[in-house]
């Protein structure tokens, strides 16, 4: 039996459904098959993709999984481990240059919040990162400034200001991480984002959201109305 794309109809073909109809029109697994290029002498590409989904639960887990673990299936390799490798660090860097051209809408953070999945979803412990903003809310650079364990980080807010100020920052997103389950703040972020805002208040950097990155989700302070402007 032949298991080939190239021998299914065309209008059920995902790169060509993908020309006709959007890259919306397609599922996870019709996308993944698309950068898979190729399955294997068992799976064509999309069964291929739909393995690995069900294997690893979701999207965001097979492109932060390692090569030996999707090496254990048949028809993935070093090959295809570089080309979904390729793919994520793509995503990452599209994201980024749009938010070093272009001013960042406070009213909505999908932008931002899609970004800091990108920098923060792969990591196994609780990570404490900045995102250093210019007068017109556009990226002047991001940093992972602090790393803790699967469930803290202890920060330095006198470090935090320190690499702002360097940075000739206007305006700061700080963000953070929650490895496992859901990412709704703690008391203890709620204390921590209150200190950091009067800190930035003190130096005239405009505080302008905290993140927070889970497997399940992302929350917004902004969004949460959990942050009050100053300016």
């Amino acid at each position: 039996m032949n298991f080939s794309i190239k021998h299914w109809p065309e209008q059920e073909r995902p790169r060509e459904r993908l020309i006709q109809y959007g890259a919306h029109s397609l599922s996870d697994a019709e996308l993944l098959a698309i950068f898979l290029r190729s399955g294997s002498q068992q799976y064509s590409a999309v069964e291929l993709a739909r393995h690995l989904l069900q294997a690893f639960g979701s999207l965001n887990a097979v492109l932060d999984a390692a090569l030996p673990d999707l090496s254990q299936f048949h028809g993935m390799g070093p090959s295809k481990y570089s080309q979904l490798m390729a793919v994520k660090e793509l995503g990452r860097r599209y994201t980024a240059q749009h938010l070093q051209q272009d001013k960042l809408e406070l009213s909505s953070s999908r932008l931002l919040l899609d970004y800091l999945r990108f920098e923060l979803l792969g990591e196994t412990q609780e990570v404490f990162a900045v995102l250093c903003l210019d007068a017109q809310l556009r990226k002047i650079c991001f940093k992972k400034l602090f790393f803790g364990a699967l469930n803290s980080c202890e920060i330095s807010i006198n470090q935090l200001l320190r690499f702002a100020i360097q940075k000739n920052t206007t305006a700061l997103v700080i963000s953070h991480n929650h490895p496992q389950g859901q990412p709704q703040p703690s008391p203890a972020d709620l204390q921590l984002t209150q200190r950091i805002q009067q800190a930035c208040q003190l130096v005239d950097i405009r505080l302008i959201d905290h993140c927070i990155i889970a497997p399940e989700g992302s929350f917004s302070f902004a969004e949460h109305q959990l942050i009050k402007s100053t300016f």
